[in-house]
């Protein structure tokens, strides 16, 4: 298969995920079917006013997300990147790291792995991941608007209203619509796009931006782009190669 020669031929590899990924685990998607919740559409409750508005009420929404995102686990897809990260950095988180601040940067083109994630749910950290980048943030982090510090939690159900120690309210800390993506991570993950050899993009729509931009700016620098998905998709006209159908099932096929 020429995608998996390239995959194990290349030494700077770019993974992006998108939802499709996670829905394999069981994680509904953000727009898919069983969307609304109690007659909310997510796009009415995900936003910095709706947070001002009744924070109980948004935070009732992310505790149910967060306890079903609980009881999934990672699939093969998230096992699969996981091991080709595993073998490109030699095992070691410290390689990948070091792989993830030469893309920053522009350093050697040396070996490196980078997972880039639109998804917040944390399945790719514990499907064994380590250079990741959440574009989205996660859902296991919450930020105080009052110190703005920001930490793990992973209370389910988390108590209402939740409170940093400074006493400010604690919000989760993903990306909302109307929010701009983190500087530094979307840095990291243009810098990373520019220097791969081969990009790998999953079970993403290939709509939103600017996450949708990442593979052809990978392919503007001379990658060898390839798309799974379980149908085609603006990305699909211009990656090298196209593989259709579940992540989970084409992913561990490639290692």
């Amino acid at each position: 298969m020429r995608v998996r020669e390239r995959l194990l031929s290349s030494e700077r590899v770019v993974v992006l995920t998108g939802a499709g990924v996670s829905a394999e685990s069981g994680v509904p998607t953000f727009r898919g079917e069983g969307g609304l919740w109690r007659d909310f559409r997510p796009e009415d409750l995900a936003t910095p006013q709706a947070f001002k508005r009744d924070p109980v009420l948004v935070w009732e929404w992310y505790d149910w997300r967060r306890e079903r995102v609980a009881s999934a686990r990672p699939n093969p897809a998230h096992y699969a990147i996981a091991e080709i990260e595993k073998r490109l950095s030699g095992g070691t988180a410290r390689a990948a790291k070091t792989g993830e601040k030469r893309a920053r940067h522009g350093g050697p083109p040396g070996k490196s792995f980078t997972l880039i994630t639109q998804n917040v749910d944390g399945l790719h950290s514990l499907a064994g991941s380590v250079n990741i980048l959440e574009i989205h943030g996660s859902i296991w982090r919450v930020r105080c608007l009052g110190c703005g510090r920001e930490t793990v939690n992973r209370d389910v159900p988390i108590k209402m209203l939740p409170h940093c120690a400074c006493g400010g309210v604690l919000r989760p800390a993903v990306v909302w619509f109307g929010e701009a993506l983190p500087q530094a991570v979307i840095e990291a993950a243009f810098g990373a796009s520019s220097g791969a050899d081969f990009m790998l993009v999953a079970g993403t729509s290939g709509v939103v931006e600017p996450a949708a931009s990442l593979a052809l700016r990978a392919k503007e620098r001379g990658a060898f782009v390839a798309e799974i998905n379980t149908g085609r998709t603006p990305l699909s006209g211009m990656a090298d190669a196209t593989l259709h159908g579940k992540a989970g099932e084409i992913l561990p096929g490639l290692l």
